[in-house]
């Protein structure tokens, strides 16, 4: 197949990567892509993946069969929608559907209408509001900004004050939403979905904070693995059963079909699973461990959501290996960071078996060498045959990689490891 995937960033790349490792052939196009896609052999025009009218052009004149978005930004901004009306098969929800994302009152109301299990949660435009509201539920306060943030729009803490804070610098930009805490370990599971139906990924956790022991602001994410031992051998059918079918069958019963990858973030509590937030494409950095174990055609369950055909696709299989990813960071994240300084070692890094790395943000300099141009610059992946493995093979390609100044957390994995 002609593939064309959108986006910039480490989880277009591991996106790249394992359609590149399939045994057909594909001609993968990756717009914009990065320094990292493109040493990977790949195509990476210039293009604003943002803009419909653009991408929708390109496509046309490039002929794809299947457009794979990558980010949340384009989806909101309903880059699949041209596509979709002129018969391309997308992998991507259109914009309507996209606001499960987009806006977290959204997805509250259709978590709601679908019985979908989830924490207490108050609409608020200000301060003011907020305050009762915060009374009512009590400490830790959970504050989140209702639209996309990268990350960055979601505050827990039990300082009442800082929470109203949070209020204040985001309400500006439109509603906040003050939520019930849920305390308990959170899971990462996504499903592929056409519309009607779902087929399950392997789970996954991540780790949001930027340091050691979940301490510090949060992240796009450090670090991730996959699978989970310690869940339960039914869980993924129950998340399948009360989350991601109602979910997808409450928004097609609204006219918005949600096409694409429904990203389920949740929490294990003591009273049960509890939804935190979706997401409307994959997860940055769980979608490297995840499609690092991925043995089944990522293209086939692509190809097979973006054309109404799950129903006829077995469920995808995987890897009993564990992987593991640690995520390499520059000095300064997730705050005002330092870039343009140079990094080594990627190449001894990924001559350890078992290991690939990832690219985020990185460019070359005039002598070839590559430069740190973001926040998370890399993400180091490792398999192994235990998560002990998994995780030292990881550790030891991070070692590895030299970037002054930079920032990774020590212990991903270190739960189950």
């Amino acid at each position: 197949m002609k593939i064309l995937v959108l986006g910039p960033g480490a989880r277009e790349h591991a996106i790249v990567l394992a359609l590149l490792a399939e045994d057909a052939h594909h001609d993968v196009v990756c717009a914009p892509g990065n320094a990292g896609i493109a040493a990977s052999g790949v195509e990476t025009p210039a293009l604003d993946y943002t803009d419909p009218g653009a991408v929708a052009e390109f496509v046309r004149e490039r002929g794809f069969d299947l457009v794979v978005i990558g980010p949340e930004a384009p989806l909101v901004a309903g880059v699949a929608d041209p596509l979709r009306a002129a018969g391309v098969p997308v992998f991507g929800p259109n914009q309507d559907a996209a606001e499960l994302e987009g806006s977290k009152a959204f997805a509250k109301r259709i978590m709601d209408a679908a019985a979908v299990p989830t924490g207490r949660a108050a609409r608020v435009a200000s301060p003011a509001e907020a305050g009762a509201v915060l009374d009512e539920f009590g400490a830790p306060y959970v504050v989140k900004a209702d639209g996309l943030a990268a990350g960055k729009g979601v505050l827990v803490t039990s300082d009442r004050d800082a929470a109203l804070a949070h209020v204040a610098t985001w309400a500006p930009h439109g509603d906040v939403l003050v939520e019930e805490f849920l305390d308990g370990q959170e899971v990462s599971l996504f499903f592929f979905a056409d519309g009607h139906d779902v087929l399950p990924l392997s789970p996954a956790q991540d780790y949001k904070r930027i340091f050691d022991g979940d301490e510090g602001p949060n992240t796009g994410g450090m670090g991730a693995y996959s699978p989970l031992p310690w869940v339960a051998d039914d869980f993924v059918a129950e998340i399948t059963r009360t989350v991601a079918l109602p979910t997808v069958r409450q928004l097609e019963a609204e006219g918005t079909p949600f096409v694409g990858l429904l990203y389920c973030g949740l929490i294990v509590t003591a009273a049960g699973v509890r939804v935190i937030e979706f997401n409307a494409r994959f997860g940055d950095p769980e979608t490297q461990v995840v499609l690092a174990r991925l043995e089944s055609p990522l293209s086939q369950y692509l190809l097979a959501a973006a054309t109404g055909t799950l129903a006829a696709q077995p469920e995808p299989r995987f890897s009993d290996e564990p992987a593991v990813i640690v995520v390499v960071a520059s000095e300064g994240y997730p705050g005002d960071v330092t870039t343009g300084r140079p990094i080594t070692g990627i190449t001894a890094a990924e001559q350890l078996a078992g290991v690939h790395v990832v690219h985020a943000a990185t460019a070359r300099d005039a002598d070839g060498g590559w430069v740190a141009t973001g926040g998370r610059v890399l993400g180091v992946v490792a398999r192994g045959e235990s998560f002990a493995e998994a995780r030292e093979l990881a550790y030891s390609a991070v070692s590895e990689i030299s970037l002054e100044g930079s920032q990774h957390r020590t212990d991903i994995a270190a739960r189950v490891a």
